[in-house]
């Protein structure tokens, strides 16, 4: 193996119940003492802060922030879980402190490394690598990505999952939630437990890497032939449920593709966008992780590789019938058709005030008139995309929540925010009326 000794010494992954849960209460001790003494002082001034004021100082977010960051696993995705409903749910001040946990995780140590390939792979497990780089080339929230050579000449990318990650999700995602509770940050009268409940399944899921393994192999196939996208190809021989080996993708960054030609941003966004129609309509098996990290550009192709299908998800029927209608009612701008589809898919419903559930509509009415547009819409340059941005600010100030939409609609939602926010940043402009036509005329 290459030395590499920036990675001998990282923090190891607490893999324990209890470490994990010293951990949490350490966090949340640390921030009532900071809030405690932030509060005296303030106090003592004549002021009369409010206490979300005091748990989201800049010290307080960045204790927090580092502190998931290192236990890694269900502590560190349950807020973008949680969060997936694009702020609407939960204060922006927490899908703030979130979205600073999607960069890469802090990797674990050469030694734990080791120890977690040895039990899997067994304890010679070395002498089936030329090599492997001790170097992650990705480090996320479930496991860190290294590349390695085999003995018998295959390239490939190895995902090996953090030690104690599967054991400790449902306590995970309890007691962060119990530290956001007690923080303020949730809502007292919310209940956000069918979402949690999703969170921990969804984790689950995530965790197993057999299961991401047939969802890879699913992938390939349903793409092949396709020559937009690559799917690497499943190593099975040095796979198991904690480790998951595939070929290795030579590829850049999909965000890469900024500094490309406006031909060739368009060609990508375009192709994403396609393939999550295709994921809805035709596969009812979507990928619903937006993570730009999971798309990259090959690089002596172009095409767009396809990466984490641990988020993977399939849909019944019903509720693919129930978006096909809300494009339907975008397509002709049928109100009643889309408030009929939003209330089926949970999104709004009787508990929502009347004028609540008007604005919701006139939201929908804004979205569907850009995906109207007759020729390219312009991602970068639209009124429309504006307009939109500043009703939604304007409709999540409103922090009365009325109902909690279903885990299936918010997985949705999230994965289409995820591709408007890649098709942004490219400066894309795509036929979205030619796009919905050819899928709505398929069904």
């Amino acid at each position: 193996m290459p030395n590499d000794s920036r990675f001998d010494r990282g923090r190891p992954v607490p893999s324990g119940r209890l470490s994990r849960l010293a951990a949490i209460g350490g966090l949340a001790g640390s921030v009532a003492g900071n809030v405690l003494r932030d509060g005296a002082g303030r106090l003592a001034r004549g002021e009369r802060p409010r206490l979300s004021d005091l748990v989201l100082t800049p010290r307080n977010v960045t204790k927090a922030t580092d502190q998931l960051a290192r236990m890694r696993g269900a502590a560190m995705k349950l807020g973008q879980l949680l969060s997936m409903d694009a702020g609407e749910l939960l204060p922006p001040e927490l899908s703030e402190i979130m979205a600073r946990l999607r960069a890469d995780a802090e990797p674990m140590p050469r030694a734990q490394l080791e120890q977690v390939l040895s039990r899997e792979l067994g304890a010679d497990w070395r002498s089936r690598f030329e090599y492997v780089s001790h170097r992650p080339i990705a480090a996320a929230s479930i496991g860190q990505v290294h590349r390695a050579l085999t003995t018998d000449g295959r390239d490939v990318a190895i995902k090996v999952q953090y030690p104690g990650i599967a054991r400790s999700i449902d306590s995970d995602v309890d007691n962060v939630a119990a530290v956001l509770r007690m923080s303020g940050l949730i809502p007292r009268h919310l209940d956000v437990s069918p979402l949690l409940d999703a969170a921990k399944a969804q984790l689950r899921e995530e965790a197993d890497y057999g299961r991401e393994a047939e969802h890879l192999t699913r992938f390939g196939e349903l793409v092949a032939g396709d020559e937009r996208f690559v799917v690497p190809s499943l190593q099975a021989d040095l796979s198991t449920r904690h480790v998951l080996a595939m070929s290795f993708v030579d590829s850049d960054p999909i965000e890469t593709a900024v500094q490309m030609s406006q031909g060739e941003r368009d060609r990508i966004a375009a192709a994403l966008i396609d393939l999550s129609l295709r994921e809805l309509f035709d596969f009812r098996l979507v990928q619903t992780d937006p993570n730009p990290a999971n798309y990259r550009i090959e690089k002596e192709t172009g095409r767009i590789a396809l990466l984490d299908f641990g988020a993977t998800r399939s849909f019944d029927e019903a509720l693919v019938s129930r978006c096909r209608d809300l494009l339907r009612a975008a397509k002709t701008a049928d109100r009643a058709l889309a408030s009929e589809a939003i209330v089926a898919l949970g999104l709004s419903g009787p508990s929502v005030p009347p004028e609540r559930h008007a604005r919701i509509l006139d939201l929908f009415a804004i979205a569907s008139a850009f995906l109207r547009r007759e020729g390219p819409a312009d991602f970068a340059n639209d009124a429309a995309l504006v307009e939109l941005r500043d009703e939604a600010l304007r409709l999540s100030e409103d922090r009365n929540v009325y109902l909690v939409p279903p885990a299936d609609p918010l997985f949705l939602q999230r994965k289409y925010a995820g591709l408007y926010l890649l098709a942004l940043r490219l400066r894309a402009r795509v036929d979205l009326a030619s796009l919905l036509d050819r899928h709505l005329a398929a069904a």
